[in-house]
């Protein structure tokens, strides 16, 4: 039984193939550049087999059909039929206020995602249109649509709700919404397993740091606060993303520079945050090596992202009160030691301690490691996530007809004995080459 999910931006389908009787992923690959004629698709399978391709591909049924040839190509595919897949999930950026956990796509649950599209135009166009795309070159399959907002929607009032004329809330639904949820839920879930604690009486804290970044505050298992708002842009400082700021800057530099709203709006998504501040850099990898270097702008720049979530790390334990572990996670969390370190600097009063050698050993996308003291009292992780593995749950329980909200839905990965295979045996390698690692593994 084989499961297909696709994460569709604006010009890339990122996919994984996963077997769920095997439990285990069969293929997984990114094409980028949809709508060039310089479009690339790069496959890979189990069996360490590759493919890479450049051809023109004007579209997202274009793309999507290229994918399904290479999962059956007679040299790197991974099933003999697009047949034996059963179902397909689909990534979406947001569910507006309606939707609040994975639902099967109908033509009104596709309806619903166009009248939302202003509040994630960025996003939720290639959403929709890899959803259309797929169903017609699959078009007898059920389809799931996984919604990156869903995880926050048992957030209060006083959370989401800005303080702003009501009315923009009741006619425009301006409000918080959150990002990242399909992240904060797997790895919630697994920093409950790792503390041998039900989700429900669980309290957490969890930056997911990538070139897009957010925090979740979780108490009992579910979502508290988030930093991201009504979009993405709000919170933390990201690649490109300016994050919090005082919202007078818009008509102030638009009267000073002529730029309308949309031109400013373009500006604070996609050139600020790390590039904003460095002129150079919005990879994390350059910033530090810069920042390393004594670059001052790339100091700087670290500096004010780590400053940045350390507040938000402290205004979410003041909102949690009890707090059992910090979580850091995505490509920048799992591996930027330097982040995770500043970030966390200063805060041994508040009961979070650092282990610096820990911290610097935790650089793996294969393993859960703890990088707290022995005896700080709140622990600190790094949980790889694994947004996939829900989508591909949600999709295969949605199929089966046992899905359920998470708080009444239960994961594999919730189980303390969960073993990613992939992950494992990636492990074994890194191991052999750092022994060291074991000595942190949670």
């Amino acid at each position: 039984m084989v499961i297909l999910t696709l994460n569709c931006g604006s010009s890339s389908v990122k996919y994984q193939v996963y077997h769920w009787d095997e439990q285990k992923v069969l293929a997984r690959g990114l094409v980028e550049r949809v709508g060039s004629v310089e479009a690339n698709l790069e496959h890979s399978t189990h069996h360490g087999e590759t493919l890479e391709l450049t051809r023109e591909i004007p579209d997202h049924q274009t793309a999507i059909q290229m994918i399904l040839d290479a999962i059956v190509d007679t040299r790197v595919g991974v099933i003999k039929s697009i047949t034996e897949v059963v179902a397909v999930g689909h990534r979406v950026l947001h569910g507006g206020q309606k939707f609040v956990k994975s639902i099967q796509i109908t033509p009104e649950t596709l309806q619903s995602f166009r009248e939302i599209v202003d509040l994630g135009p960025l996003h939720m166009p290639a959403n929709i249109s890899g959803i259309e795309a797929a169903q017609r070159v699959m078009p007898k399959v059920p389809h799931v649509a996984v919604m990156d907002t869903a995880w926050h929607q048992t957030m209060p009032a006083s959370s989401y709700i800005y303080a702003v004329p009501y009315d923009w809330y009741s006619f425009y639904g301006v409000r918080r919404y959150g990002f990242h949820g399909t992240s904060f839920l797997y790895t919630a879930k697994r920093a409950a397993a790792i503390l041998k604690k039900k989700p429900t009486e669980t309290n957490l804290i969890i930056a997911h740091i990538g070139n897009g970044a957010s925090m979740s505050a979780i108490q009992d298992g579910c979502a508290l606060d988030t930093s991201m708002g009504l979009t993405p842009l709000e919170g933390l400082v990201m690649g490109t993303r300016s994050g919090d700021m005082d919202p007078a800057i818009i008509e102030y530099v638009g009267r000073r520079t002529g730029m309308g709203p949309q031109e400013i709006n373009s500006a604070l998504n996609k050139k600020s945050g790390l590039l904003g501040i460095t002129g150079k850099f919005s990879d994390r990898r350059d910033n530090n090596k810069a920042a390393d270097e004594g670059e001052p702008r790339s100091v700087l720049a670290r500096q004010i992202e780590c400053y940045r979530i350390k507040k938000y790390i402290g205004s979410y334990m003041a909102a949690l009160g009890r707090v059992d572990a910090v979580v850091f996670t995505a490509g920048v969390g799992e591996m930027a030691w330097q982040i995770r370190e500043l970030a966390l600097q200063g805060l041994e009063n508040l009961g979070i301690i650092l282990d610096p050698d820990k911290n610097k050993l935790s650089r793996t996308r294969n393993a859960e490691t703890r990088i707290s003291a022995d005896h700080s009292p709140i622990a600190v992780y790094v949980i790889p996530t694994d947004e996939e593995l829900v989508m591909t749950e949600d999709t295969y329980a949605i199929m089966k007809g046992t899905y359920d909200i998470h708080t009444n839905f239960r994961y594999s990965f919730e189980d303390p004995k969960y073993v990613n295979k992939e992950r494992a045996k990636a492990l074994e390698k890194e191991l052999a080459k750092n022994p060291a690692l074991k000595g942190i593994l949670a």
